[in-house]
């Protein structure tokens, strides 16, 4: 901290005059705590610096900036809630143009089945959101006098904004103190959150962090919290002039408050077929939920309630808003819901839809990331779900179900989706293995794995994405930089390969996902790859590729089938009153020699489901299938035709 920054809050009525102004750039500010003071020489220096400038505790404001950024500048870009900078400040409007329109759900049949397709829904509204939440940069601006502009691309300006924010709310609640619990009330009006529950868990977050400390490098030098132990006054929440939350049962962790807002369950039209937006079930008893499947939504988190509302529409069964972590739970776990594209995948899934774009510069926030995190940790010791990616899958890891619908599969939550953190919160931390059967796992360091990619930009399909913090590799058909990627069959049918943009999943492979060597030279590794080799750089100084524990699976014979979902054999069908389901087999094939990872068996199944109100037929069958790791997405193999690698 420098010795000339003076640690005294200001009140509400005098920041505004007494704050420095920051016109656009860091060279133009100037400090007026001190005729010499500099300006701060790292990121740890600005919080001091904010910090001591505004009168609030330096604990408090770092607490708070962890977990929305994890102290990173995240170069100016946008978080997935429109807010910017270290201190997360949105602001909506700056980027409504760019913002997604909910067509996540456009062109894929989110149902997965033949038997009774739907029609594509239509998207929603790009409209900004209006909640104060998603607007305080404007106001920091106000009460700093720093130009939006700054606020946005300058992590010193955005830092101080957070600062005055917090100062704000402070003296709004009419409360004068250094002590750090003190400041419980304040943090949780941060958090954006309108009601108390939610508010509360996010400044609880922000204690806990506080008491057990943390150490980040970001942007701009590695960053300290030291650990400190404080008492939060949580009675102070009642004068921050909150709503109750709103009631309803849901399953959820106790400290996560979670909200129900149900999907419409509901007749809308003549056919048997005209009903929404889910199925119902009597899951885990009939069947196992096997996979949590993790989704962006695309659109606002305000458009995606309205969304899963529309008995029309489509269903998940919960969704994350970015500023705040709050969930908001929609179809029971026992139901099934229409959101993989997949419906072997829907029957045994559960979804959770994560305030977001996949694509468009933006970045997803701690405060989602941990409720996502607890929430899935609470699922998977619920229904005996491994917490591996197996099991904890993207939605660009679902396979289509046929040929035809290969190319249309949605690929969320996307590259920029951070899995090693995340399996990180979840307690799982993904960590070498033994590797004994040669099977390794993809683990680049996300900050510094900056690959390439072109069409971010939907205004600009051939532009670069920047250098971006990334969670895939790619894989190119010889070891070397400048060769061609492999060609997905089922994408691109004429043997092209596939390309870097940023939503094509032809030759990529994700953070956690399991392969098996095929050779090696040099710093390049070469894995089994949708019945391909290919090439992976792995430099043995910064490797991306990490020895890995897990089973794996070699075909008997040559031209092996590979499908999209392990439905029964036609005679198990027989007496049901269920129509025999096809079971194309993808445009894959593998052969003797090659090896791909597997989580083990699974059993033949086929849930019929197509009339209101009408209980479901669960076919058995006895045909048993391998869960393999083909390519990016998981497919099956029959286990008659394959046998597990010693």
């Amino acid at each position: 901290m420098s010795a000339n920054l003076i640690r005294t809050r200001l009140p509400k009525r005098a920041i505004a005059a007494a704050a420095v102004l920051a016109v656009g750039t860091t060279a133009a500010i100037t400090w007026s705590t001190g005729a010499n003071a500099q300006a701060p020489a790292d990121r740890q220096g600005e919080f001091a610096a904010a910090a001591a400038e505004f009168g609030v505790p330096e604990p408090v404001l770092l607490g708070v900036s962890y977990m929305e950024s994890r102290w990173r500048d995240h170069g100016g870009t946008y978080s997935t809630a429109a807010g910017f900078g270290p201190m997360h400040l949105t602001d909506a409007k700056a980027v409504k143009a760019e913002e997604g329109d909910g067509s996540h759900h456009d062109g894929e049949d989110a149902r997965g089945d033949d038997r009774r397709p739907m029609e594509a829904p239509e998207g929603g509204s790009s409209e900004a959101p209006k909640e104060a939440a998603y607007a305080t940069l404007p106001k920091a601006a106000e009460l700093t006098g720093a130009s939006r502009e700054a606020l946005r691309t300058d992590p010193l300006a955005n830092i101080r904004g957070g600062a005055a924010l917090l100062a704000d709310h402070q003296d709004a609640l009419g409360i004068d103190s250094d002590d750090p619990g003190d400041w419980y009330a304040a943090v949780a009006k941060y958090s954006g959150a309108a009601d108390t529950a939610t508010a509360g868990r996010f400044a609880d977050d922000v204690f806990e962090l506080i008491a057990s400390g943390a150490t980040e490098k970001t942007d701009d030098g590695t960053v300290k919290l030291k650990a400190a132990a404080v008492s939060p006054d949580r009675g102070s929440l009642e004068k921050a002039g909150l709503r109750d939350s709103r009631k309803g049962k849901t399953e959820c962790p106790k400290k996560l408050k979670c909200e129900w807002i149900p999907a419409p369950y509901e007749k809308y039209g003549e056919k048997p077929v005209d009903y929404g937006n889910h199925d119902q079930a009597n899951r885990p008893k009939d069947m196992d939920i096997d996979y949590l499947v993790i989704h962006d939504t695309e659109t606002s988190y305000t458009n995606t309630l309205r969304l899963v509302q529309d008995p029309t529409y489509v269903s998940w069964q919960y969704t994350l808003r970015s500023f705040d972590g709050h969930v908001a739970q929609h179809v029971k776990s026992e139901d099934v819901a229409w959101q993989a594209g997949n419906w072997s995948v829907n029957a045994h899934s559960m979804g959770l839809e994560h305030e977001g774009v996949a694509a468009e510069g933006s970045w997803f926030t701690e405060a989602m990331y941990r409720s996502s995190a607890k929430l899935v940790k609470y699922l998977s010791k619920k229904f005996d779900i491994p917490l591996n990616r197996d099991h904890i899958i993207g939605h660009d890891n679902v396979p289509g179900t046929a040929p035809a619908k290969i190319a249309g599969m949605h690929w969320d939550t996307g590259p920029f989706w951070d899995w090693q953190h995340y399996f990180d919160l979840l307690g799982a931390p993904l960590e070498p293995g033994d590797g004994d059967n040669g099977v390794v796992m993809v683990a680049p360091d996300f900050d510094t794995n900056t690959p390439e990619m072109i069409g971010c930009d939907v205004s600009n399909p051939q532009g670069s994405c920047g250098k971006r913090g990334a969670a895939v590799v790619f894989l190119r058909s010889e070891p070397r930089a400048d060769a061609p990627l492999l060609n997905d069959k089922g994408i691109k049918p004429d043997g092209t390969p596939a390309t870097n943009r940023v939503n094509d999943v032809g030759s990529r492979a994700g953070t956690g996902q399991r392969f098996v060597v095929a050779e090696e030279k040099g710093d390049w590794t070469a894995v089994w790859y949708l019945g391909q080799k290919g090439w992976i750089h792995n430099p043995k100084d910064a490797p991306t590729l990490i020895p890995a524990d897990g089973k794996a699976i070699t075909p008997k014979s040559d031209d092996v089938k590979v499908y999209g979902v392990p439905y029964p054999e036609a005679e198990a069908y027989e007496g049901t009153g269920v129509p025999v389901q096809d079971l194309p087999p993808l445009p894959y094939t593998i052969d003797k020699g090659q090896s791909y990872s597997t989580p083990g068996k699974v059993d033949s199944e086929y849930y019929y489901a197509k009339e209101f109100e009408v209980p479901g037929i669960l076919v058995e069958g006895d045909r048993s299938y391998y869960q393999i790791q083909l390519g990016g997405r998981l497919m099956y193999v029959d286990a008659a035709d394959v046998k597990l690698v010693r």
